[in-house]
């Protein structure tokens, strides 16, 4: 999983980068529409069938231990989410039931993406089968009457494209805070 942090070489910014990137930002824009839409079926066909969906715990760490320590591992310890397609399809058929404790009624929410960016392109950005990704996120969750969450972070994507269509093969989400405020965790980033 920390490939999708991977340093990326140099990539010229040049049409096909811009074109690339156009690609990649449309595909994240549909996709908070269709977690905002509640259209989680369509959403989990973005999804590789390998997907590795993965949101460490964050600590307080000592300067200097940031690389090390600040965030856990995939499968060492404990992590808000470490996923696949078949843990993503069960929690949507939950949610779906319209008997989730923490999902009826079901909330209200807005996912906004921002400052994306081509990392990495394979073979190249004109011809990429497999591309790295990082953007923002900000994702607003409003439920029952009086609460209300703000999810702020970044996400490492790596997509790759499958007969012509791009998926999403990994996603690290990387929360800014340590300390998780909402009540609970059910939206989807």
């Amino acid at each position: 999983m920390d490939t999708v942090t991977r340093a990326a070489p140099q990539i010229a910014r040049d049409d096909a980068y811009f074109r690339l990137r156009a690609e990649v930002e449309e595909l994240f824009y549909d996709e908070a529409a269709m977690l905002d839409e509640r259209r989680f079926g369509e959403w989990l066909d973005l999804m590789h069938d390998d997907i590795i969906y993965f949101m460490p715990l964050r600590r307080n760490v000592k300067f200097g231990m940031h690389a090390e320590r600040e965030d856990s591992r995939v499968e060492e310890g404990i992590s808000w989410f470490n996923e696949d397609k078949w843990t993503l399809q069960k929690r949507v058929e939950q949610i779906l039931t319209g008997v989730h404790y923490a999902e009826e009624p079901l909330s209200r929410v807005a996912h906004l993406v921002t400052n994306v960016q081509v990392r990495g392109a394979w073979p190249d950005t004109a011809q990429a089968t497999e591309i790295d990704t990082i953007c923002r996120f900000h994702i607003y969750q409003n439920r029952v009457e009086h609460e209300h969450y703000s999810f702020v972070g970044r996400r490492y994507d790596r997509l790759v494209r499958v007969e012509g269509a791009l998926k999403i093969r990994e996603r690290r989400i990387i929360l800014d805070q340590n300390v998780l405020l909402a009540k609970c965790l059910t939206a989807f980033f």
